[in-house]
């Protein structure tokens, strides 16, 4: 009698301790709630207001077009005075950027003679001197240069746009010539400044530039500009255009409506310039 009432409180101990067990455990599907945030985490956060992320989500991104038919005169006959300041616009950047500058006499102030350049594509420090030896150690970069922006929209610009572009102060940078003469061409995909510390701005300005053309990026140099900007400077602002030119959508109608504007007498390669307006074929035309 005792073993087998020993036995009856072993088996009845055994089952409440398994009823404790189950009592305590949840099912296998039960709903147990995440952790707090880890919905948010899984998303990715929108870019913020004004920052060049932000810009950068509005850029088409296609393939590159065929370079045919590109020359640089499809960007106008060389350097230009956008602003109509007197002064052409590869001597107004080189005033806006080098620093102790001199300029030649009788020139208003346009050509600069001398000046140094803290250079932003290599961290160096150069002395520019206007010679034909010397000159080429600092040049003017086209951010985004002529080819590759022929390549990825501007075919479709009006020559008075396509001239705007090459001579739009947002696009131009005084910069080592070695360094680029070593970009040549190249989009983000393919250079960036050696001085990793002007990256973010360098990439701010190539994106706002073609934003405001219009053009589109590969894939590739997409990548590679959402990379600087994600991994080192997700805040950078887009660069103000105080400086801009104006755009004219297509050349301008008749000499009445240059002068109208405010553009005449227009030269030849100056936005919305057209051959009719040159009568007397000296490259200047609807003169006051």
């Amino acid at each position: 009698m005792q073993t087998f009432r020993r036995r009856a409180l072993s088996l009845t101990a055994a089952f409440l301790t398994a009823a404790s067990l189950a009592a305590c455990t949840p099912a296998y599907d039960a709903q147990v709630p995440a952790p707090a945030g880890a919905a948010e985490s899984t998303q990715t956060a929108a870019p913020a207001a004004g920052t060049v992320l932000e810009q950068l989500a509005t850029i088409e991104v296609k393939g590159r077009a065929p370079k045919t038919g590109y020359s640089r005169e499809q960007f106008g006959d060389g350097w230009l005075d956008p602003d109509h300041n007197g002064c052409d616009a590869r001597n107004d950047v080189l005033a806006r950027d080098l620093t102790n500058e001199t300029f030649k006499s009788g020139t208003r102030h346009c050509v600069v003679l001398t000046g140094t350049l803290a250079d932003p594509y290599t961290g160096k420090t150069i002395d520019f001197v206007r010679g034909n030896k010397t000159s080429t150690l600092v040049q003017i970069d086209h951010v985004v240069a002529l080819s590759d922006a022929w390549q990825k929209g501007a075919q479709k610009l009006s020559s008075g746009q396509r001239a705007a572009f090459a001579n739009d102060p947002l696009n131009l940078r005084a910069a080592d010539g070695p360094a680029n003469g070593a970009k040549g061409d190249g989009d983000a995909a393919t250079w960036l400044p050696p001085n990793r510390g002007f990256r973010c701005e360098y990439v701010a300005l190539q994106t706002a530039v073609k934003a405001k053309y219009g053009l589109w990026m590969t894939q590739a140099e997409h990548d590679a500009i959402k990379k600087v900007l994600t991994s080192s400077c997700a805040d950078q602002q887009v660069p103000a255009d105080d400086e801009g030119v104006a755009l004219p959508a297509t050349e301008y109608k008749n000499c009445a409506e240059v002068k109208a504007r405010g553009a005449a007498p227009i030269r030849s390669g100056d936005p919305g310039w057209s051959d009719r307006f040159d009568g007397n074929g000296d490259g200047v035309g609807c003169e006051v």
